[in-house]
């Protein structure tokens, strides 16, 4: 009899959205007995640990859809000591809070290979799919790949239709190999579909000047340009370019905020 009350009891929990909760009922029954737990005290304990692992499971997700390379490092491993300039560590507790995804600011992290731009954009990745934000993470090349098979192939298809609906993007490499006027076109493209309800991180060893040799075309540069620095109206905030400096790369300039809050 008791058997069947608890089979019961899950198949309730699990039609009412407790399904998580549903498979440890029984010790959690056990427990409030043992404590002499309230009805209310119950309750809350139970509707807390099926949040928790709510929250678990959805940050199990987000971290696969987001497609991080192997080995993702803490935003605490970043250490601007092997930087000779670029980002100071009050620059980087203030991308820690995360603010910067709420009002659809874009990051620009550029410098020559090897100085952590690509580690530091993870870093910001994973804090963000911590936090509760969904994120997508593409090389240069990759996403370059799925925007122009789309319409052939159904993973691509599938792909970009996440990419268009996380709250930060990463595009990552971004000038590391030279690209198509084709596929230059659909990458602006998707900058314009996304740019206005979505943070975009861009990392690239070239300089902004630079991107008209990448993109091939100088107004086709300023209309992607423009939109990486679009004002939102509603929190008054553009683009944030951070330039990542070493000694042994001077041709690279201190950091450089274009656009900061208002």
């Amino acid at each position: 009899m008791l058997k069947n009350k608890t089979k019961e009891l899950k198949e309730f929990m699990k039609s009412n959205g407790l399904r998580y909760s549903s498979e440890t009922i029984t010790e959690f029954i056990d427990e409030a007995e043992k404590d002499k737990l309230s009805y209310s005290s119950f309750m809350i304990k139970l509707l807390q640990n099926e949040t928790k692992l709510k929250q678990d499971k959805k940050r199990i997700r987000n971290y696969s859809a987001a497609h991080f390379p192997p080995n993702v490092q803490a935003i605490e491993a970043f250490d601007i000591s092997e930087l000779d300039s670029g980002i100071t560590s009050s620059e980087i507790e203030q991308l820690k809070d995360l603010l910067w995804i709420d009002s659809y600011t874009n990051l620009l992290f550029l410098g020559p290979p090897g100085l952590g731009k690509t580690m530091l954009a993870i870093a910001l990745g994973a804090k963000a799919i911590n936090s509760g934000y969904t994120v997508c993470f593409e090389r240069m090349n990759s996403l370059i790949d799925i925007l122009v098979n789309y319409k052939v192939s159904r993973r691509a298809q599938y792909r970009l239709k996440k990419i268009k609906s996380v709250d930060l993007l990463i595009v990552d490499e971004v000038g590391f190999l030279p690209i198509s006027r084709v596929e230059a076109n659909a990458f602006f493209t998707l900058i314009s579909d996304i740019y206005e309800e979505t943070s975009i991180i861009i990392t690239s060893n070239k300089e902004i000047t630079k991107w008209t040799e990448l993109l091939g075309d100088d107004v086709l540069t300023t209309a992607l340009l423009d939109r990486l620095y679009f004002v939102n109206r509603k929190y008054l905030k553009k683009a944030l370019k951070i330039q990542f400096v070493s000694k042994d790369f001077p041709s690279f300039h201190h950091i450089d905020i274009l656009y900061q809050s208002s």
